[in-house]
């Protein structure tokens, strides 16, 4: 059977981004998918420390990390997934500061031996694919020109061997201390889930 993970780098539950991961997610269920969500913010995952040593390790998998926390298991879920959505909303022009240290220790999925002048990366095509999704008090249209944050997570999504076959942006989602997501937003993630899980279980 498909399964979808779902990854929210978002502060709020049930938020904007919360909602959305979770609509695509209620699509992907109701179209024959099994699925989980993963919370950032409660995940205990360190910083990258540099170090590399997971960069060393020749082969197509991802290296081993030297810290124990809860990454490797994250990964591990996910290794036995088909699909991904992953969604955080934009923080000072850029996504949330804990999907940027989940970003960053994903750099296992490269490997760099001492000498080589630049990475090379492990992940293959894999059929695996993702919806992404941010959101940010600046107008929708604006926030793939003026913000990093898609393509942030679109980098998230490839280096986890996905391909992204669905961006949804959200804008002005600050008028109000709790927003819901706009009725145009939850279609779009909906159509997303459902998509998701058709192409994953056919890629």
């Amino acid at each position: 059977m498909t399964k979808i993970l779902g990854i929210v780098g978002s502060y709020r539950k049930q938020g904007i981004i919360d909602a959305l991961v979770t609509e695509a997610l209620d699509a992907a269920e109701a179209a024959g998918a099994t699925t989980k969500k993963i919370y950032l913010a409660d995940a205990h995952v360190e910083f990258c420390r540099n170090c590399r040593h997971c960069t060393q390790q020749p082969g197509t998998e991802r290296g081993a990390c030297v810290q124990s926390d809860d990454m490797a298991a994250i990964l591990d879920e996910w290794a036995a997934c088909d699909g991904l959505v992953l969604g955080a909303p934009v923080n000072f022009f850029n996504v949330t500061a804990v999907t940027r240290r989940f970003m960053e220790r994903l750099v296992g999925f490269a490997y760099w031996p001492w000498g080589q002048m630049a990475p090379s990366v492990r992940t293959k095509r894999t059929g695996k694919r993702a919806v992404v999704i941010t959101s940010a008090a600046m107008p929708g249209f604006l926030i793939g020109i003026a913000t990093g944050a898609p393509r942030a997570l679109k980098m998230i999504a490839t280096t986890m061997g996905a391909k992204v076959i669905k961006t949804i942006c959200v804008g002005l989602v600050a008028g109000e201390e709790r927003p819901t997501p706009p009725a145009r937003a939850v279609r779009k993630a909906r159509a997303a889930g459902r998509r998701l899980a058709a192409r994953s279980a056919n890629p």
